[in-house]
């Protein structure tokens, strides 16, 4: 999903933020503002996050004051949040890739900083919980040790400054628009990984623009690559979901001929915000059936542009019927490629068709094939189905 040519300049160092880069701090500041705005019989539903990302603390939380008609100052709103906040931040989980992205250019050598609009001691009891992330960076610096916050560039260049480093030379790495917007004011090529789904074409001044961290390529940038790719996959610490099949739009098998097996999403909003849209793939178990090799999707399947993230599994077997109702788990081992869009119907079902064949390959590998014995699919499967 690049914005421009592939031949990107050479990058001597790299900065990264924090919020929704490398934490998925959205899903607290979420969990607390439910439980703030309902003290003042309001409802935090997340549609109006786009207005707090990337934003100061006292700008996010005036943006909320004033959407809301809070009867109280931003200041005074602060000082309701903080105290669970940061009681909470400690515990904040990394977002997929960002230990991955964070250990390898510490193994090789690249200089990084970490340049956040949230305060320096917030930073702190973030980093708290992720361990060797605070010595991996020669640079940190909070949002309250320079004049302006983003979408001014002082950040940057502040931090620039602190590596001796030209700003042509840094490679920011930012998911809000005033952290792009202060990474190309600061003169920086800049790496977009939107954080709020559904808003890429807000993001036309960044020079790259990718999905997830999983989807970085280093080499774009003359910086080491990535050589943990494994026959087009990439290994990721494996989670699972599990739940009723139920019904879904009704296009798996009648438009695209791929009889996929859908999964509520109830109950697993948090589940879903900690992983990024893409291709997956890994084991299934069917209660009455057995194990069974799957590849699925996660996200907003932009050619039918869903309203809603979805989880849409393929359970690579012919079964001679449908098998709604019954239970379904997952185990989730490995990452193929981010969610794209497609020219044409043809062109869709041909690239599902190739994420098939490559998730049949990789199951047989040891590395992915030992999972298919995990308990948590032994123990949805019931006695007498094959495994």
């Amino acid at each position: 999903m690049s914005l421009s040519n592939p031949l990107k300049k050479l990058a001597l160092c790299v900065i990264l933020d924090l919020d929704g880069t490398l934490l998925n701090t959205d899903a607290l500041v979420s969990e607390v503002l439910r439980g703030v705005l309902g003290k003042y019989g309001k409802q935090w539903d997340g549609r109006e996050v786009h207005k707090t990302v990337g934003k100061t603390p006292l700008e996010a939380a005036a943006a909320i004051v004033e959407d809301y008609e809070l009867p109280c100052t931003a200041n005074e709103f602060m000082s309701e949040m903080n105290p669970i906040f940061s009681k909470m931040c400690s515990n904040i989980k990394a977002l997929p890739g960002a230990n991955r992205l964070i250990k390898h250019f510490a193994d090789h050598g690249v200089p990084m900083a970490l340049a956040s609009n949230s305060l320096r001691a917030n930073i702190e009891s973030k980093f708290s919980s992720h361990h060797g992330w605070k010595e991996s960076f020669s640079v940190i610096i909070g949002g309250d040790e320079v004049a302006s916050g983003k979408p001014s560039p002082d950040i940057f260049l502040e931090a620039a400054r602190r590596l001796n480093i030209e700003p042509s030379g840094c490679l920011v790495i930012e998911d809000s628009i005033p952290g792009v917007t202060a990474g190309k004011a600061a003169g920086m090529e800049v790496v977009a990984v939107p954080s709020i789904p559904k808003q890429s074409h807000l993001y036309t001044s960044a020079d790259e623009l990718i999905n997830s961290l999983l989807d970085l390529r280093p080499e774009k940038w003359g910086l080491p690559p990535f050589d943990d790719w494994v026959e087009g996959t990439l290994p990721i610490e494996p989670w699972h979901i599990g739940g009723p099949v139920i019904k879904g739009f009704g296009r798996g098998s009648k438009v695209l001929g791929i009889p996929t097996a859908n999964l509520s999403t109830e109950g697993y909003s948090t589940l879903l915000s900690e992983h990024p849209s893409g291709v997956y793939f890994g084991w299934a178990g069917l209660s009455t059936r057995g194990v069974f090799k799957m590849v699925m999707s996660i996200g907003w399947n932009p050619y039918f542009n869903n309203s809603e993230k979805t989880i849409e599994p393929w359970l690579l077997h012919d079964f001679a019927e449908d098998f709604y109702g019954e239970d379904l788990s997952l185990v989730v081992v490995g990452y193929i490629r981010p969610e794209a869009n497609f020219p044409s119907l043809e062109s869709l079902i041909a690239k599902i068709h190739e994420d098939r064949k490559i998730a049949e390959r990789a199951l047989d590998l040891p590395m992915y094939s030992t999972y298919k014995d995990n308990p948590y699919l032994k123990s949805c499967v019931k006695d007498g189905s094959h495994i």
